[in-house]
């Protein structure tokens, strides 16, 4: 992305608040939307600026939003809001952590609006800087303006002050323009500014607001930079807002890989985090769900039904009704349906996993196949190699799992257990319906299974006259006596 050079100074994030109507044991910033936490989106719409310094304040469960602003972004500052409430307090907070002698721009943003991009912060300083404004201040027109600031403007266009929903006037309630709680300040203005906000409001709070007063005193400018994409200025205040957000947040991105060559079949069933990436002429069929850092090449089919997690698929693979976390899929392999592939997971080029196998911890060789009902865990296997229908890798002993290795186009028969540790070589077979436990050299023959006898007489003797007596002797069965 292009950085300005009218970047700005500092960013700093409001994430103080407690977010009672989420209703939630969960620090609102934490909610996510789109792979990322509400505060994980500021974040990086504040990185996307290029500023050197970046402040998160934070209050409500102070330790564990600084954990998880520190595990998303180690560069950040965290500033600690005391007991004095309001936006102005929080700014103020969030000054003090910033180095003493700071110039320039500051832009102060919130931690629950997660669909404000980069480029509008960029914006927001470019316009700033140009217009030699003290305070710019982001605005939206919105049909119903709801509980909002309300934007009072002068003869001149400029902003007049910014008017708080519960200390407007009638007249005042009635103006459309809303202040969207995003700003640009001189630095300087800022801080001698906040040294004279006081509480003597309705709600006993510090008002950043009231800053916008102070510079119309001071002499100084003050601009509204209008968006017209009211989502930008959203914010998740509970969880209506919090999904109707994501739904927007899904179906932009939905749209973006689209434009960018990806065929998506239906996307009101599609979901696509944000940093989920898609090679061109892939196809994104119904109800699946790509997650995390799930990456997909190039002419790749994915659908119905799947959900990958963190998962990497290369170019030309088929993923069907399948569910795969922190796994990959090579190129040409195909998987589904009805296959689980768990962590560890990885299917060389031209690997089949089929229907009703479950996988962890296993490495499948290219061109090589678990068809069917297998559990396959802990495992190498080779190239080339068959697993057939029914194998069950028993990789835990009770106590501790253990590794199992099939060579290369070697062939495991159907309904087989391969109890680990154990090792079969390059091209070995074993025959179905075996319980291997020793090693199998290579062109050997497994064969690990009780020799059949068959009784004459049985069913005459221990099922006289039931259906199947009279089939058999329907048949011309050998009785015992014969």
């Amino acid at each position: 992305m292009h950085v300005s050079d009218a970047r700005p100074s500092a960013v700093i994030i409001l994430a103080a608040g407690e977010g009672t109507r989420m209703r939630s044991a969960l620090p609102k910033v934490m909610h996510p939307i789109g792979g990322r936490s509400l505060i994980g989106h500021a974040i990086a719409a504040a990185r996307a600026t290029g500023t050197d310094h970046l402040t998160v304040v934070v209050r409500h469960e102070r330790d564990r939003v600084a954990e998880h602003i520190t595990a998303i972004d180690a560069a950040c500052t965290i500033a600690d809001q005391d007991e004095v409430k309001g936006t102005g307090r929080a700014t103020e907070c969030g000054l003090d952590a910033l180095p003493a002698d700071l110039s320039g721009t500051v832009l102060v943003t919130m931690g629950d609006v997660p669909l404000l991009q980069g480029e509008t912060l960029v914006a927001l300083a470019e316009d700033h800087a140009s217009s030699g404004s003290a305070v710019t201040v982001i605005t939206s027109v919105l049909p119903d303006a709801k509980s909002y600031g309300r934007i009072v403007r002068a003869a001149d266009g400029s902003v007049e002050r910014i008017v708080e929903f519960k200390d407007a006037t009638d007249a005042q309630r009635e103006i459309r323009e809303i202040n969207s709680g995003i700003y640009a300040f001189d630095a300087e203005l800022l801080r001698t500014a906040l040294t004279q906000v006081t509480t003597e409001n309705a709600s006993g709070e510090k008002y950043l607001t009231d800053v916008v007063g102070l510079a119309r005193e001071a002499g100084r400018r003050v601009s509204a930079m209008p968006v017209d994409d009211l989502w930008q200025t959203e914010g998740a205040n509970d969880r209506v807002q919090l999904a109707d957000l994501g739904a927007e947040l899904n179906r932009r991105t939905c749209e973006r890989w689209m434009r960018e060559g990806v065929t998506i079949v239906d996307p009101a069933t599609t979901w696509i985090d944000v940093d989920v990436t898609i090679g061109r002429d892939t196809t994104i069929r119904p109800s699946t769900q790509l997650l995390g850092a799930t990456t997909i090449g190039e002419r790749a089919v994915v659908g119905p039904e799947v959900t990958l997690t963190d998962t990497e698929v290369g170019d030309d693979a088929r993923i069907r009704r399948t569910e795969a976390e922190h796994a990959v899929v090579g190129a040409e392999a195909s998987v589904g349906p009805f296959s689980y592939l768990r962590a560890g997971t990885v299917v060389g080029r031209g690997g089949k996993v089929g229907g009703f196998v479950e996988t962890k911890n296993a490495t499948i060789g290219e061109g090589a196949k678990v068809p069917h009902l297998t559990y396959c865990g802990d495992a190498q296997i080779g190239d080339g190699a068959n697993i057939g229908a029914g194998t069950i890798f028993a990789n835990y002993d009770g106590v501790a799992k253990h590794r199992t290795t099939i060579g290369r186009h070697s062939f495991v028969g159907s309904n087989s257990v391969l109890v680990a540790p154990v090792d079969i070589a390059d091209g070995a077979y074993v025959a179905a319906g075996s319980a291997v436990t020793e090693d199998v050299a290579p062109g050997q023959m497994a064969v690990a299974r009780g020799r059949q006898s068959n009784h004459d007489g049985w069913v005459a003797t221990r099922r006289a006259g039931t259906p199947t007596d009279a089939a058999a002797q329907a048949a011309g069965t050998t009785t015992q006596e014969d």
